[in-house]
């Protein structure tokens, strides 16, 4: 009996790379986890208080704390509802799944290249949305919102460490100081909240 012919190199670069599964390390996946989490908890939280803002529009968000820190002014925004609903219903749904990963990743399963590069995709856009979110807190509302400030946090080392995760290259010639860039990234919004409100920081001194 002959043997089967064998499949083309196309074909068999094609079944490849259709089948080729990452890991993820357990730094990274428990980033994904805690995180996911924080910025979980942060659209949780600003959820309930649009709710409770809604059934009584004299209600004083928690995080109503001076005239610059004030969720309940950047809650009554345009801004604070882009798509047409609270983006923070946006925020529950993707941390969730990014919780959701973290753990899976944290078992040890091998996931396809084309579900990391969606994870790619997903928090490419979150970073773009935050730093859009980040301009019109300062530049257009006028006041600072601590559970956004929660998320900004979260998305930026997602998006960083999630590139890293996919461009192994990149990771390899950082080395040891991957940390550099997420922590130049915060100290330039920091400097730009205290830039944009020294007039009221000064009054504090």
């Amino acid at each position: 009996m002959s043997a089967a012919p064998a499949a083309p190199d196309g074909a068999r670069t094609a079944g490849t790379a259709r089948t080729t599964r990452t890991g993820a390390g357990v730094a990274y996946a428990w980033l994904l986890v805690v995180a996911g989490g924080v910025g979980l908890a942060a659209a949780v939280t600003l959820t309930l208080e649009k709710i409770r803002l809604l059934e009584h529009p004299g209600y004083i968000p928690s995080c109503n704390i001076n005239p610059i820190i004030s969720c309940g002014s950047v809650m009554r925004t345009a801004q604070a509802s882009a798509f047409g609903f609270p983006n923070s219903l946006l925020g529950v749904g993707a941390f969730a799944v990014v919780v959701t990963i973290g753990v899976v990743a944290l078992t040890g399963a091998r996931l396809p290249r084309w579900f990391w590069l969606g994870l790619q995709a997903g928090v490419l856009f979150a970073v773009g949305f935050v730093h859009w979110l980040i301009f019109q807190t300062l530049y257009r509302i006028g006041a600072v919102c601590p559970y956004c400030i929660a998320v900004w946090a979260a998305v930026i080392p997602l998006f960083w460490y999630t590139t890293l995760h996919n461009l192994p290259p990149l990771r390899k010639a950082l080395g040891r100081y991957h940390w550099v860039v997420p922590a130049c990234w915060y100290l330039g919004i920091l400097a730009l909240v205290l830039e944009r409100f020294w007039y009221y920081w000064q009054t504090l001194l």
